[in-house]
């Protein structure tokens, strides 16, 4: 485990039950700073379950979640969570369809904004202009910019899941958790998402991500948890996990994972 102090998401004892069913059982993970952490396991593993409860959607039976020494499952809502510095990319990608992409990228950004300040008209269409680059800058990363005043709603599944990743990006969190980010994608879509998580990586943004394809994992995690049926049954960093018996287990008695 890593030291407290360079934690900036810390998980401890939770538990979460669905009727008679153990969806996670005394988890217990230390996030550190500026670093990937990956979270793999077969399919009903609960880490989509974890990640619900670190961002208010569900609430754990027991335990805490610290994030900025603030414990997250204190009736913080998930308005109040992401607010605090935490975004999270979904399984399935909350975009708003009837919008272009350019400004499905813009709008969590102003969202985030403190709107405490009295109306300048000058400041304001400043800062617009700044989102708007900051928007078509991301969209170039991911190979989008060119289709930016497209309807969102008609982008394929893969695209919409890198659109919702520049959403989140915008706001510049503290904390990123990404839900399956490459899922749908074709293989040189998966390669240029890649790339650019590494690029935030250097940036110093810490990320959790959850995701099936190995490749994407072993690309960018500094460490890995392993969770099985509710409980975590591996960690460590990513040569240490490839060849840990206790995970071919749970990927079926596969040779390699």
């Amino acid at each position: 485990m890593s030291a407290q102090g360079n934690s900036v998401l810390s998980i401890s004892g939770v538990n979460k039950t669905f009727g008679g069913l153990q969806a996670l059982s005394d988890i217990n993970l230390e996030i550190e700073e500026g670093k990937t952490h990956a979270i793999i396991g077969p399919n009903g593993a609960g880490k989509s379950t974890l990640l619900n409860t670190c961002i208010g959607l569900l609430k754990p039976d027991n335990g805490t979640i610290n994030f900025g020494g603030r414990d997250l499952t204190q009736g913080m809502t998930p308005h109040e969570i992401n607010q605090a510095g935490i975004s999270r990319v979904f399984q399935t990608p909350q975009i708003f369809p009837e919008l272009s992409i350019l400004q499905n990228v813009m709008i969590p950004a102003f969202a985030k904004r403190d709107g405490s300040f009295s109306f300048n008209p000058f400041k304001a269409l400043r800062a617009e202009k700044q989102l708007r680059d900051e928007a078509m800058s991301l969209l170039e990363d991911l190979g989008m910019a060119d289709g930016s005043h497209h309807h969102a709603g008609n982008l394929a599944r893969g695209n919409k899941r890198r659109l919702e990743l520049a959403m989140c990006l915008i706001q510049h969190p503290k904390l990123l958790l990404l839900d399956e980010p490459t899922a749908g994608m074709a293989r040189h879509d998966t390669n240029r998402t890649i790339e650019l998580l590494k690029k935030i990586k250097a940036s110093g943004m810490t990320k959790v991500i959850i995701e099936h394809d190995m490749h994407v994992v072993f690309s960018l995690a500094d460490k890995i948890s392993v969770l099985a049926q509710g409980a975590i049954i591996a960690e460590g960093l990513p040569d240490e996990i490839k060849g840990h018996p206790k995970v071919r287990e749970a990927y079926l008695g596969s040779a390699e994972i």
